[in-house]
């Protein structure tokens, strides 16, 4: 489990999260959702030390982060940040990049990272592409590479800023069903959304965040209930058998 106990955080004197506390759990895909500029990705950035903290505490299974190596936390959270860049290298060779937390200097892969990385790509279902450069790839292709990178990582929770953004809606849900999937084999996802039909659909637990500040946690259907979404948005989700849309 990632604990997150009374944090505050942000950049120099300007702080972004304030007094916050959220946990997120393995076997469990949880989606955070707030207004631009709420601290979403602050939120992920803080938890994974990337920013510091200056109240409160982080808690990976139940090790202090300011204990623990870069390196330590990049073999526990695999990252995949908004703005990815298309490397000039082939998807093989992406998705080995995720087995540098692994390696010791200097840096040589061995036949078992080759297999972690092959069995990755099979996962995400792209084992075809792997001699493929990837910026070759469509958008939802080059999204699939770094799952697959993040999953050659090897690491218990997968952080995951906007992952549908930019691509088309065969891919968001073929994306989703796949993070949906990893969750339900045991990896913890934790993915910062703007879709909020999407996120109610495949998600197992929803953070509503503004103002720097948790409004609600719950299920869809208790976030569904409790109308968090529909003050802070002012717009309302409507549930059918389970499913979820926009109420005009």
């Amino acid at each position: 489990m990632i604990e997150l106990k009374n944090i505050s955080a942000g950049y120099g004197k300007n702080e972004i999260l304030l007094d916050l506390s959220v946990c997120f759990e393995k076997g469990k895909l949880t989606s955070i959702v707030g207004p631009n500029g709420c601290g979403k990705s602050t939120l992920l950035k803080t938890a994974l030390g990337i920013i510091p903290h200056s109240h409160g505490e982080i808690l990976i299974n139940e090790v202090n982060i300011c204990t623990l190596k870069r390196n330590a936390v990049a073999k526990q959270i695999a990252y995949l940040a908004q703005g990815k860049g298309t490397p000039d290298m082939t998807v093989e060779q992406m998705v080995l990049h995720g087995r540098f937390p692994h390696l010791s200097y200097p840096r040589q892969y061995t036949s078992r990272d080759h297999e972690i990385a092959a069995a990755a790509l099979e996962t995400v279902g792209i084992n075809e592409l792997a001699q493929k450069p990837v910026h070759a790839l469509s958008g939802g292709m080059r999204q699939s590479v770094y799952i697959a990178m993040a999953l050659a990582q090897d690491t218990e929770y997968i952080f995951l800023d906007e992952p549908t953004t930019y691509l088309d809606i065969s891919h968001q849900l073929e994306l989703m069903k796949l993070l949906r999937k990893l969750a339900d084999d045991g990896k913890g996802i934790v993915t910062v959304m703007h879709d909020l039909p999407l996120t109610f659909k495949f998600s197992d637990e929803i953070v509503v965040l503004a103002e720097g500040k948790i409004q609600a946690v719950g299920t869809p259907g208790e976030i569904c209930d409790n109308r968090a979404v529909e003050q802070i948005f002012n717009i309302q989700i409507q549930r059918e058998n389970n499913e979820f849309y926009y109420k005009f």
